[in-house]
């Protein structure tokens, strides 16, 4: 089933009184919410810390109730919107109050700023949801009901869309375009209304001249009062009034400019009050525009002053595209004037403010369009394009260099291969390195005088390095006595060109003794030497008490070589005493006997022992091991027979000892060899030796 459009939408609900069910349609009074919009008013212009926790404690609740609205389902949305008076006058108070750009500038606290920002935005998300009678499909307006809801209702009028564009357009304008051909397109009506409010703009217009006291080709003539004043002009003028004029003037032309600028249909209204000249009744104003300015000629502080904000150049660029039969000697004479004003001043040329922050759309508001994703992505842009109503407001930007220069210069070239690197580079300095610009002036030849004039081809010139290479050097002969960069005066006579030669002869080679005498003093220290030490005489007593005459017989007792092996003196190294076999008693012979084999076999072994055996023979040493294995096993009274373990041949039977023997052969096996691998290897991990 389809959705039904809001006004024919109709909601079953309980009534609060009664309790009984009623129907009441979606757009109805008792459905709008209780909530007091406040009013909104300026910051303030100086930094009272009063007035400023005043201003952003107001703007925080203006901000707070229109998220709070934007949050709002569509039905009970345009409940709030259409019934809801508080609202309508906090919208009218802050296009009424909210500054324009060409405000003068206020020192405001950083806090103003970001709530200021803030609040921008969420006014500008409820005209523009407000002005949209289609969020989706299943939430819509029919248009014919939209257009009477917003004409009757007065949602918008003439001057709310005039205040829109004006505080609006510069970032929004695709937004703004599409919202404001909406409004026409749902309720034709608004063209009448702008037809009326002409006359009402140009009787501003009037009323400006009578006050500066000029008088407009169509005004009427009717007959002065008595009493006003004949001579009033701009130069008697007080300053306040005339500032009061002056920037009234540039609201409204400023106002008019964005309406224009964002909605084109509303010239053919503004023609037929004959509010935009042709070309053929222009001609009057250009040559008045060219009379003023030859009468200030003189003035060359005020022509710096206006060219630095506003360029005379561009103004006669636009006049000749105005007019084929501009006076030439008339506007060169003016350039030339406004060019010699600047003769022995540094030039500076007025840059466009920019925003660096643009705001993000809101949560509330991701439904207000149908094209939701690429109308946020225009809004997501707001207060990012340059703002050529900027005026006093006006100030320098920074100057871009290095990789992001680089990188903007081939983003046009990218598109434009063409045009030279010094070309574009010009370009983005006239248009505060906004590529976007660029590229669109030069696709549609908008651009500046200077700019046109020159050559599209040049290329880039690169500016030198500040610090040359001479100075900036450093090596291991800076500052030396020959170092022409760091002194201006150099002794010349050390400098020697070439190899050095000297004519020497072998007598005067034999006569040069200056290394002999060196080397004399080098080794006379070396035969100084001390025999006697003089003596003070209070030191007598102490050299004294160190002195000792008494024998040293530390190492007398030492036979250093007295029992070598190969020496001769027998009375050191004779034979020990023995007893003669013949007087030895009965018992004591065979003991006798191993005694002496024991002394002669440990003398032997005293004697391997002396040898110096570099490397033994490893047969001798196994021999060693296998006698002292067998002597112990003989001290222990074992007896190892292999003939029993091997027994007779095989097939004759073997004996009882064969069986016993070959019986504890294998159950004891594993006590030696290599049988018992496991339980050492066991008893290894209990240790750690082996990782488990």
């Amino acid at each position: 089933m389809p959705a039904l459009p809001l006004d024919k939408l109709q909601l079953t609900e309980r009534d609060p009184k009664t309790g009984k069910l009623r129907t009441l349609p979606a757009l109805h009074p008792e459905i709008k919410a209780d909530r007091s919009f406040v009013l909104y008013r300026p910051p303030p212009v100086v930094r009272d810390p009063a007035l400023v926790e005043e201003f952003l404690e107001r703007a925080k609740f203006i901000a707070d109730d229109l998220n709070w609205l934007l949050d709002l389902p569509h039905d009970k949305f345009w409940c709030q919107v259409i019934f809801d008076e508080t609202l309508q006058k906090c919208l009218d108070s802050y296009l009424r109050y909210a500054p324009r750009k060409f405000d003068a500038l206020l020192d405001c606290h950083p806090e103003v700023n970001d709530m200021q920002k803030c609040l921008h935005r969420s006014v500008f998300l409820t005209f523009l949801r407000m002005s949209t009678h289609k969020e989706s499909k299943d939430h819509f307006i029919t248009p014919s009901v939209f257009g009477e809801i917003i004409y009757n209702n007065f949602l918008f009028d003439i001057p709310k869309i005039l205040d829109l564009c004006v505080l609006f357009g510069k970032g929004n304008g695709l937004l703004l375009q599409k919202m404001i051909e909406n409004i026409f397109t749902q309720q034709p009506s608004y063209f009448s209304d702008l037809d009326e409010t002409l006359p009402t703009v140009l009787q501003v217009f009037n009323n400006i001249l009578h006050k500066c006291g000029l008088q407009c080709e169509g005004a009427s003539a009717e007959p002065q009062k008595l009493e006003e004043k004949v001579n009033v002009t701009p130069g008697n003028m007080p300053l306040q009034e005339l500032k009061d004029i002056v920037l009234y003037l540039c609201d409204t032309c400023t106002t008019l400019w964005a309406f224009l600028d964002v909605f084109p249909l509303a010239c053919q209204t503004f023609q037929k009050h004959e509010f935009c000249y042709s070309r053929e009744n222009i001609q009057p104003f250009i040559e008045e525009f060219l009379q003023i300015f030859t009468s200030v000629l003189q003035e060359r502080r005020f022509l710096r002053d206006y060219d630095e904000l506003f360029p005379v150049e561009d103004d006669v660029s636009l006049l000749q595209q105005a007019s084929s039969t501009l006076d030439e000697t008339r506007t060169a004479y003016i350039l030339q004037a406004v060019e010699s004003a600047w003769e022995g001043v540094d030039r500076r040329k007025a840059q466009v403010v920019k925003d660096p922050t643009p705001p993000a759309a809101s949560n509330g508001a991701s439904a207000i369009v149908e094209s939701t994703a690429e109308d946020m992505e225009e809004l997501g842009a707001a207060y990012a394009s340059e703002d050529e109503c900027a005026g006093a407001a006006a100030a320098p930007i920074a100057k871009v260099s290095g990789v992001e220069l680089d990188s903007l210069i081939s983003q046009v070239k990218d598109l434009l291969p063409d045009l030279g690197e010094g070309f574009i580079l010009a370009c983005l300095e006239e248009y505060s390195y906004n590529t976007e610009q660029v590229i669109n002036n030069i696709l549609e030849d908008k651009l500046v005088p200077y700019l046109d004039k020159l050559d599209r081809t040049m290329q880039r010139q690169l500016k030198p390095d500040p610090t040359p290479l001479v100075t900036s050097r450093y090596n291991v002969f800076q500052n030396d006595e020959f170092d022409v960069f760091s002194r201006d005066s150099v002794d010349v006579s050390r400098i020697q060109k070439g190899k050095r030669r000297e004519k020497d002869t072998t007598r005067s080679l034999l006569n040069d003794k200056r290394l002999v005498a060196e080397q004399k003093e080098r080794y006379s220290q070396y035969s100084v030497i001390v025999e006697e030490i003089p003596v003070q005489q209070g030191e007598a007593q102490l050299y004294k008490e160190d002195y000792e005459d008494e024998y040293d017989d530390t190492y007398d007792g030492n036979q250093v070589g007295a029992n070598d092996a190969d020496s001769d003196d027998e009375l050191i190294s004779r034979r020990p005493f023995t007893i003669p076999q013949v007087l030895r008693p009965k018992g004591q012979e065979e003991v006798l006997e191993e005694e002496e084999e024991d002394e002669e076999e440990e003398e032997e072994a005293e004697k391997e022992r002396t040898k110096d055996h570099f490397v033994q023979d490893p047969a001798v040493l196994r021999e060693r091991a296998e006698a002292r294995r067998l002597a112990y096993l003989a001290r222990k009274g074992h007896k190892h027979d292999s003939s029993a373990v091997v027994g007779n041949v095989k097939g004759h039977g073997q004996n009882r000892e064969t069986v016993q023997e070959r019986r504890k052969k294998e159950a004891n096996k594993s006590t030696r060899a290599n049988h018992n691998r496991r339980v050492m290897a066991d008893r290894k991990r209990n240790k750690g030796m082996i990782p488990s």
